[in-house]
């Protein structure tokens, strides 16, 4: 059966938080069926002004405040642990999350990234592209492994690299269609859940994505 209420969601981020303000505007039409409860960074980031000005709490657990990465992850487990979300977003947090972390949230920790895994991965996926001369990469969400990008693959859609393309034009491309690709996947994981099997991640009777 359907939950009865939306889906809890804590979403991670590092940066200007454009993915985080997209998926804040999904959650407010009246039918989507999970809801931001948290927000939380690595660093000051215009993330928590995108929470501020939608009513959502946040929170930094910065590592240079911890002894080690080992403790910086305990601490960061402990206070997305505090909001009891049903999945943890991972939206342009340039972090790699650890052991305990993985432990208390995986198999419902989403990530999108800007290429077709898993192919170009790491943190310059769109320049890796357009360095190795493809004529298509696109965004792909996955869950998270303790990997770099090397989870199980939930959805993918192409991107056309363009004659003239820079890093810029073609990650502000790729952009639009993450934007709208993980919300698509936050809310059919919100109402269907996830069924894994080894490499295979599938979102039971899942739509075609666009």
């Amino acid at each position: 059966m359907p939950p009865t209420a939306p889906a809890t969601v804590v979403v991670l981020a590092s940066g200007t938080g454009s993915l985080l303000r997209s998926l804040l505007a999904a959650t407010r039409q009246p039918d989507y069926p999970a809801r931001v409860v948290a927000v939380g960074v690595d660093r000051p980031c215009a993330a928590t002004e995108h929470a501020q000005a939608a009513d959502v709490p946040h929170f930094r657990v910065a590592p240079g405040d911890h002894p080690d990465r080992a403790a910086w992850d305990a601490a960061l487990t402990a206070a997305v642990a505090d909001y009891e979300p049903d999945l943890v977003v991972s939206a342009g947090f340039m972090r790699i999350l650890g052991a305990a972390f993985l432990e208390r949230f995986g198999g419902r920790i989403i990530n999108t990234h800007p290429a077709l895994l898993p192919s170009f991965p790491g943190a310059h996926g769109v320049r890796d592209a357009l360095a190795y001369g493809v004529r298509v990469t696109g965004s792909t969400v996955h869950l998270v492994d303790a990997g770099v990008d090397t989870g199980p693959i939930l959805a993918q859609e192409a991107v056309q690299v363009l004659p003239g393309d820079d890093e810029a034009a073609l990650h502000e491309r790729i952009k639009v269609v993450e934007r709208r690709l993980l919300a698509d996947v936050v809310a059919a994981v919100a109402t269907r859940g996830i069924v894994s099997d080894g490499r295979k991640a599938v979102i039971p009777d899942e739509r075609v994505f666009r």
